[in-house]
């Protein structure tokens, strides 16, 4: 499960945001603090965003009390140099989705690029993402990326989205196969666009943004 908690920053804080949460790094980690983090700035967009993930392995953790010590420790570094800076905070959870997912991370890291939906046809979505994945599996040199069902949240939160993993952004450069195109490839194009047609079909909207590792304000 993932855990993702979206900073908008202030118009003109964003150095002072940065200062922050690095004195609370600091702050947490000298006090032996045990949460891993991983800090990423959204590409574009509208306003300065960075979203702080983190990973759990199932709900049963949310039922821990353990006190973060560490944490309370550094309070005040996040109310004196962080809050300030911060114009509107979104928290949301994820659920991965193995069966249509990558098998394992790419190490290494540096860049994400998500794709998000919000589906009016769940059947639909389902059907199609699967026969895609599979596809992938045979024919596109594996899936690219990790898909994730979202937990609740707000009217403009997606409910999945897949997150595509690249060591940087001369990544993005290559001349790879979309997913469409692979599928046309082992399939024909008629089918390929029926299944295009299924999917777009069963949207309601959907985006996508560029995400880059922001080491020094990640601990993990």
């Amino acid at each position: 499960m993932l855990n993702l908690t979206e900073f908008t920053v202030k118009m003109g804080h964003n150095s002072q945001f940065k200062e922050g949460v690095k004195m609370w790094k600091k702050c947490y980690n000298d006090n032996n603090g045990t949460f891993k983090w991983n800090m990423w700035q959204r590409f574009q967009g509208e306003g300065n965003v960075y979203v702080l993930t983190s990973t759990m392995n199932n709900w049963a953790e949310l039922d821990k009390d353990d006190e973060d010590t560490a944490s309370n420790n550094c309070r005040s570094k996040a109310m004196d140099f962080i809050w300030p800076h911060v114009e509107k905070v979104q928290y949301n959870l994820a659920e991965s989705i193995p069966e249509i997912s990558r098998p394992s991370p790419l190490e290494g890291t540096k860049v994400v690029w998500t794709y998000n939906v919000k589906i009016s046809d769940y059947s639909a979505f389902k059907e199609v993402t699967k026969e895609i994945s599979s596809t992938m599996r045979s024919s596109g040199g594996g899936i690219r990326g990790t898909w994730y069902n979202v937990v609740g949240g707000g009217p403009d939160v997606a409910d999945f989205f897949i997150a595509i993993p690249f060591v940087n952004f001369a990544e993005l450069d290559k001349d790879t196969d979309g997913v469409w195109e692979v599928y046309e490839k082992a399939h024909g194009k008629k089918k390929a666009d029926e299944l295009r047609a299924k999917f777009r079909s069963a949207l309601i909207s959907d985006w996508a943004y560029l995400y880059s590792y922001m080491e020094d304000l990640s601990s993990n």
